[in-house]
């Protein structure tokens, strides 16, 4: 995709997952990030949304009524349609469109989706070898199975405050959605996983992802360290990682951040700065910067405050170090391309996956709330006239609702 794309074309494109159908009815940020990258990789998603509408369309500013900054890029590949489930027929118009998919995502709760009459064996009776994908914050055979669970929740109870405070700040979140994005990926690679199973054996399956024991998983990769072993050999966290002085350092005119991984990498460094006296230090070798990162991290500090930005990346390159400039969310935002939408000009954030064979695409632009309710419908076998008695009875958001509100 170039600087000045395109529009996303419908037509175009074919990726690894192009003849899949998945119907999606997920909310908010984790489920909707699994189901737009199922879409870049050629899925033919169907989003259900509600009447109300989805927060996402509202977490930022937009160019329209109902498609926000953040909507543009989550509800890309996706067709929209806007049925009341709560409603018997509303429900029953989902599990049509529902027989004609390999895959069902949710992040509805085990007793909402009881409730709704949409829980794995629904799926399976109008579609036998569906991959029913169910993710909420908490195990379904758990106490807190029905407990609400947002980004925060599950940031503060998979350990992030307590990273924090090892590393001497407040208890404080990381600023972003972290366990959104980081269970929206999980959800994504499980479902494909049990599509290759099917593939291999006909078999559908259900699969849950909690959110909790995603990112429990994840937290515990490095910060498992020590204590992971029986007995504990030490204390939980990652000593270089939890050091509050890891993090992007001035140069003369700018920020950086680079790691010296090999002692010859720490003595050029020192010895570039004027510090001669600390070239063959002990503790600025690479086992030693795991143990106690404090002395290294200091020492990097002052290393870089002796030179530009651009003179320390030209160093870096000659001696094989790996660094990078501290870049503004807005530099990396400007660097984006750009494709049109029926709503205006936006950023595209490019799939990050890149395939020889069956690259990923932006084929549909992020659809207005219930934009192809009727094209779904007709598709699931529905008449004309059934359609219309859905509107009628207040089943269906027209099209046009949207831009009326």
């Amino acid at each position: 995709m170039t600087s000045e794309s395109p529009a996303p074309d419908a037509a175009s494109g074919q990726g690894p997952l192009a003849g899949v159908r998945v119907l999606d009815l997920t909310s908010v940020v984790m489920g909707p990030l699994a189901t737009q990258i199922l879409g870049d990789l050629g899925a033919d998603v169907i989003t259900v949304e509600s009447r109300d509408g989805d927060i996402n369309r509202t977490m930022s500013r937009g160019p329209a009524r109902g498609l926000s900054g953040v909507s543009l890029n989550l509800l890309r590949n996706k067709r929209n349609a806007t049925i009341d489930i709560s409603h018997p027929d509303g429900r029953a118009a989902l599990l049509r469109i529902a027989s004609g998919c390999d895959v069902f995502v949710t992040n509805l709760r085990p007793r909402s989706l009881r409730r709704a009459g949409l829980d794995y064996a629904d799926l399976t009776a109008v579609q036998p070898s569906v991959i029913y994908c169910q993710a909420n914050g908490f195990p379904s055979d758990s106490e807190e199975a029905d407990s609400p669970a947002f980004d925060d929740v599950i940031q503060a109870a998979s350990g992030v405050p307590d990273l924090m405070h090892l590393a001497g700040l407040p208890p404080a979140l990381v600023p972003m959605l972290l366990a959104d994005k980081v269970c929206g990926l999980v959800i994504a690679y499980a479902v494909i996983a049990a599509l290759f199973h099917r593939e291999r054996t006909g078999q559908g399956q259900r699969v849950e992802v909690p959110m909790i024991d995603a990112m429990r998983a994840f937290t515990l990769v490095e910060h498992g360290g020590s204590a992971i072993t029986r007995p504990p050999r030490g204390p939980a966290g990652y000593p270089r990682i939890l050091t509050p002085l890891r993090s992007a350092a001035a140069t003369k005119d700018g920020w950086i951040a680079l790691q010296p991984h090999r002692d010859e990498q720490w003595n050029a460094l020192v010895r570039a700065a004027g510090l001669d006296d600390l070239a063959g230090d002990p503790r600025l070798g690479s086992r030693s910067l795991w143990r106690e990162p404090g002395f290294g991290y200091a020492t990097l500090s002052r290393v870089l405050a002796t030179r530009t930005t651009a003179e320390w990346l030209a160093f870096c390159s000659e001696h094989g170090i790996p660094a990078a400039p501290a870049a503004s969310l807005d530099d990396i935002i400007d660097a984006l391309p750009e494709a049109e939408h029926p709503s205006g000009r936006y950023k595209v954030i490019p799939p990050p996956a890149r395939f020889s064979a069956t690259p990923a695409s932006v084929r549909r632009p992020a659809p207005l709330p219930g934009q192809h309710t009727y094209e779904v419908l007709a598709e699931a076998g529905l008449t004309p006239e059934q359609i219309a008695s859905l509107e009628q009875a207040g089943v269906l958001r027209s099209p046009g609702e949207a831009a009326a509100r």
